[in-house]
């Protein structure tokens, strides 16, 4: 398997605060593969420091590339894209601005127009709302503009950061259905979220962050089976 990306002892906080302590991990190309932990894990500081967004020691290294000290828009460009947690789309701008704004990466009009409708065919309802301002969409419809937008920049990489936050079962479900697909076309996806019993039906393999640090990696068989990861994460 071609690994995609790579992190070794990676240590990270704000301040004197140290939030990361030697991390870890790596996802291979065509690979889904999550990271799991409650909130204050160190979750989210794992991505600013993936997106570069925050400063970190240890290595980090993208399709064999270095990304430490590299800025965050020439991440985007090589491809490691992240969907944000809370989205953060435009809302005053309609639905298909918020999706050409995530396909100025892609140099080439044809290029981006294919990715488009490749979009609108995954997620049908921004293809039904392209002329709506986006900020008057429900909550789900606004996830599925920002894995949309995403999408855009043809990710070599994609990163979802808890895309099941503070939505109805109902739309994870069919939010769900689109990461499935996704990951059946081989994209590489890695996921963060809290929902450990959904991202453990979607993904092959996971990371479990505790208090910064990797305290369980494995299959997501695994990983279902573990007496750790069912008493204090599925409540059995």
């Amino acid at each position: 398997m071609t690994g995609m990306l790579r992190v070794s002892n990676m240590t990270a906080g704000y301040g004197a605060l140290r939030v990361l302590h030697g991390v870890d991990l790596e996802v291979g190309a065509g690979e889904a593969v999550a990271v799991l932990g409650a909130n204050g894990a160190g979750k989210s500081t794992l991505l600013r420091c993936l997106s570069g967004l925050l400063a970190f020691s240890g290595e980090a290294f993208f399709l064999e590339q270095p990304i430490s000290g590299v800025a965050p828009h020439r991440i985007v460009r090589r491809g490691l894209i992240q969907v944000p947690e809370a989205r953060h789309i435009f809302p005053d701008l309609t639905v298909l601005e918020n999706l050409l704004v995530g396909g100025t990466a892609v140099p080439h009009r044809r290029d981006r127009m294919q990715v488009l409708e490749e979009v609108l065919a995954l997620f049908p309802i921004l293809a039904e709302r392209r002329r709506q301002q986006a900020g008057t969409m429900s909550g789900g419809q606004q996830q599925m503009l920002a894995i949309g937008r995403a999408l855009m920049g043809k990710p070599r990489l994609l990163i979802l950061d808890e895309p099941s936050l503070g939505l109805a079962p109902m739309v994870v479900r069919e939010l769900y259905q689109a990461v499935r697909r996704l990951i059946g076309t081989g994209l590489t996806v890695l996921l963060v979220e809290q929902d450990v019993t959904l991202a453990l039906q979607v993904v092959a393999r996971a990371y479990v962050l505790e208090g910064g640090r990797v305290a369980l990696t494995g299959s997501a068989t695994e990983l279902r089976e573990s007496t750790h990861v069912r008493e204090h994460y599925l409540g059995c």
